[in-house]
């Protein structure tokens, strides 16, 4: 009998895969951020879920507050990623039975707050008895057909850039991350974007996505990427995860514009090249080295 631990996170996500039928409404199913759906003459709808749980997205103790703030952020990180808008969420809660009711008011209280900031109404959702709080967003949204951002896009000679800083998030920010919302909107609005994913997981894992989806390989820049002063030096920053920053290639039109608005906010990090390459890091001394993406998995193959 196969094991979780031996199948890996990404082999039992294949699996499923290889097993579920889509009919014709479906744009994109499983295996990018958001599942895109027919909707209208000019619009996809955007559906993603996302559970956090204790003891794996946040610990025991931690404030009520941001922990329900989080789990509707990283949904809305996914919609990001995407270049939508988000309009609507579903909460499903599993609660210990002694779980304080004043803290179940603290979460939907942060909840609350992200959802007013952008714009959401929240329209129903589950609860359920568990061993450990463990909360389920799902977020129902929307996007223009010419702006839909998905992972597997990437073009040769594409600019990789990243949003924001990389690393250290397990210092706080992954619980007070903002979603990227606004930053999508104006790149969507203003650029031609190839491929975007969200950095959920570490920039090398997640760019690792985009590669294998668009059949690419690629090249980044020790010295180009924008390290946060809570980071724990390079390695770790780049395979840790919980950024929620955005990754993001463009053609290199479009990133020389994008340069040209001085917006210190994007960062390029590199450069998309052939697939037989893989990989690359080259560091401050101009040496290259090919590495494997790498970050957090819920189930690690052996």
């Amino acid at each position: 009998m196969t094991s979780l631990s031996k199948l890996g996170e990404f082999g039992l996500i294949d699996r499923i895969k290889r097993s579920v039928f889509t009919d014709a409404s479906v744009i994109k199913g499983i295996g990018d951020d958001c599942a895109v759906l027919k909707y209208d003459s000019k619009n996809y709808q955007l559906l993603t879920s996302d559970m956090v749980t204790e003891g794996v997205d946040f610990l025991f103790g931690e404030d009520p507050y941001f922990i329900g703030r989080k789990s509707l952020a990283v949904s809305l990180s996914d919609i990001a990623s995407c270049c939508g808008v988000a309009r609507y969420f579903m909460v499903s809660l599993g609660l210990p039975e002694k779980y304080p009711v004043s803290s179940v008011d603290k979460i939907f209280l942060g909840m609350r707050a992200l959802a007013d900031e952008f714009g959401l109404s929240l329209i129903g959702g589950d609860i359920t008895k568990a061993a450990r709080l463990l909360i389920d967003v799902t977020v129902l949204g929307s996007v223009k057909k010419n702006r839909l951002a998905l992972r597997g896009g990437a073009r040769l000679k594409d600019i990789i850039f990243v949003t924001g800083e990389i690393g250290g998030s397990l210092k706080g920010k992954h619980l007070k991350f903002t979603p990227r919302l606004r930053e999508a909107g104006y790149l969507a609005k203003n650029f031609k974007i190839n491929a975007m994913i969200d950095i959920s997981d570490g920039l090398t894992q997640d760019l690792g996505h985009i590669l294998q989806q668009s059949k690419k390989g690629a090249r980044i820049y020790e010295d180009l990427i924008p390290l946060s002063p809570e980071a724990s030096g390079l390695k770790k920053a780049l395979h840790e995860g919980e950024d929620f920053e955005l990754l993001f290639t463009l053609p290199q039109a479009e990133a020389k514009r994008l340069l040209g608005a001085k917006i210190r906010f994007f960062q390029p990090i590199g450069e998309i090249i052939p697939e037989k390459y893989g990989l690359r890091l080259v560091d401050k001394k101009g040496k290259e080295t090919k590495i494997k993406p790498e970050g957090f998995l819920h189930f690690r193959a052996k």
